[in-house]
């Protein structure tokens, strides 16, 4: 069983450039949410990888042209959050609702709600 979070972005060097740059001059217009909350321009958030670290569940990040590739599950709307258990994804966390969130202790929230409730569920 785990968490994967897939952001709403592609894998990539020349991607992850543009990324930092549209996060840097345009950081209203970036499309990965997810991101935003959970990265500075350069690198994960402090807070966000201790929480990863402490959340006692594995998780595994993608960028959206990995997922659909490695798990076909196309037609989905990302950035978005999934509990995986068996092989099985059951969307966790919407990308209507990362975009929402504003921040880290938002994203927490969503996640405690839709995704860790979920887990103990089954």
């Amino acid at each position: 069983m785990k968490l994967v979070f897939v952001y709403n972005a592609d894998s990539g060097l020349f991607n992850t450039l543009t990324d930092i740059a549209h996060k840097i001059f345009s950081p209203e217009t970036y499309e990965c949410q997810l991101c935003a909350i959970t990265h500075s321009a350069f690198k994960e958030r402090g807070e966000w990888k201790d929480y990863i670290k402490n959340l006692g569940v594995s998780t595994e990040f993608l960028h959206r042209d990995e997922f659909v590739s490695q798990y076909k599950l196309p037609d989905t709307e990302f950035p978005a959050i999934f509990l995986e258990t068996d092989g099985e994804f059951t969307l966790c966390v919407s990308a209507s609702d990362i975009t929402s969130s504003h921040s880290i202790e938002e994203l927490k929230k969503l996640i405690a709600d839709k995704c860790i409730r979920k887990k103990l569920q089954t």
